[in-house]
């Protein structure tokens, strides 16, 4: 026996509680990945020892393994907050330009608008047409729209989806349109291409049995009191046997001249042209217009334009798509979050900040979307918590302080036994 021995013991078993010290203190640690010190025994090179005859010198702590197990994922209801639910990282761009890897998820904006960390890193990601699909396999910083609004879009298509009353009477379209001629109809606005709102009405007339003219109308504001513009679109007709429209459909766009409606402030700015859409006009089955003996009734009145908006929320989905709303109720996808994987985890290097970084041992990162491959998903409004079990901590610590006192007692024993010698006479 030796003091050599007893001190590696001592050493060892204090890196053991320092690393258990370690987990302990971030056990609420959003993303943190709990570490086990892993001990390996030490024999003296001796020539020509064999079998059992060398002793062994004590132990060291042959690495500090992290335990990459999945966190329990708590529900925060903060859009901005993300959690990976499977494998994966999160690539963060560090202020110096260098890449990070965490599975902290707790996300903020800064004022230009990138997805950053609490410490300033900016998350990456790809960039994506507004229905999500990535334009680029190139990681960037994501960056939100905050500072400005989305640009308006002119309107261009009409869907309506309707049923017009089988037992209407028959009646004449007036010029301009009589009381009677408006018992059927509904309003929009259709937007030009500053995104200026111009109010329409389409009123449906039973001209005819199984037939309906289609007259959309608009009222000027500038002259004043200037008579409405009312233009027939057309007439719609139908199957008496199966109540769908018989086909071609062959209505006219709603037009609005450029300062048709008002003159002076220049509304529209540009001439709109809204085509009516009723369904797929090859197919009648699949209209979505029709006449039955039932009440009229309009289920659905959508169409393409909108005006500027600025930017009031953000999702993310599963799949790491950001779609952002804006305060004109339109929602557009303004990126995607990527993920990144390692073959060999236990070879990232830990950083301050709950960051890891690629070594050589950990092989070259790779990148993905979620939901592809070995890539885990992304939780929106939640975090993954420290996969830091206290209770078993705390018995490793009670564990770890006792291997401490028995290695101490080896030096004590040591110790007496030498006192032993010296005192011999």
């Amino acid at each position: 026996m030796s003091f050599g021995t007893g001190l590696s013991g001592l050493n060892a078993a204090s890196k053991n509680l320092d690393v258990i010290g370690h987990n302990i203190a971030n056990a609420n640690t959003t993303g943190m990945k709990a570490g086990r010190a892993e001990f390996a025994e030490m024999y003296a090179a001796s020539l020509g020892a064999a079998g059992g005859s060398n002793g062994g010198i004590g132990v060291s702590v042959a690495t500090v393994a992290q335990m990459f197990t999945q966190g329990n994922i708590k529900v925060t209801g903060n859009n901005m907050d993300m959690a990976i639910n499977g494998e994966g990282f999160f690539s963060v761009q560090m202020a110096d330009g260098s890449l990070a890897y965490t599975r902290n998820g707790e996300f903020k904006l800064d004022r230009d608008g990138n997805i950053i960390t609490n410490n300033g890193a900016k998350l990456l990601g790809y960039q994506t047409d507004t229905a999500g699909k990535p334009t680029s396999v190139e990681p960037v910083p994501l960056n939100l729209p905050t500072g400005k609004n989305i640009d308006p879009k002119t309107s261009t298509e009409l869907k309506l989806t309707m049923n017009l009353d089988s037992r209407a009477d028959v009646q004449t379209v007036g010029t301009p349109l009589t009381a009677a001629n408006k018992e059927f109809g509904t309003s929009l606005n259709v937007y030009d291409t500053l995104g200026n709102a111009i109010p329409v009405q389409l009123y449906f007339v039973k001209t005819a049995a199984n037939a309906w003219d289609v007259v959309s109308v608009y009222q000027p504001t500038d002259p004043p009191n200037t008579p409405a513009t009312e233009t027939n679109l057309g007439t719609i007709s139908f199957d008496p046997a199966t109540g769908k429209p018989t086909l071609p459909l062959t209505l006219s766009n709603i037009q609005i001249a450029a300062g048709a409606v008002n003159a002076t402030a220049g509304l529209p700015a540009a001439n709109i042209d809204v085509a009516l859409n009723f369904g797929d006009p090859t197919n009648p089955a699949a209209a979505t217009v029709t006449q039955f003996g039932a009440k009229f009734a309009v289920y659905e009145v959508a169409q393409d334009g909108y005006p500027s908006g600025e930017l009031t929320s953000i999702n993310v989905g599963e799949d790491g798509v950001i779609t952002a709303r804006y305060s004109n109720g339109v929602s557009q996808a303004n990126g995607q979050i990527m993920l990144t994987r390692f073959r060999n985890v236990q070879g990232l290097q830990p950083v301050n900040g709950g960051y890891w970084q690629k070594t050589q041992a950990s092989g070259d990162p790779i990148i993905g979307q979620p939901l592809t491959g070995r890539f885990g998903l992304i939780r929106s409004g939640a975090l993954e918590e420290s996969n830091v079990d206290l209770t078993q901590e705390l018995v490793n610590m009670i564990v770890a302080q006792r291997h401490y006192q028995a290695n101490a007692q080896t030096i004590k024993t040591q110790d007496q036994v030498q006192q032993t010698l010296v005192n011999l006479r």
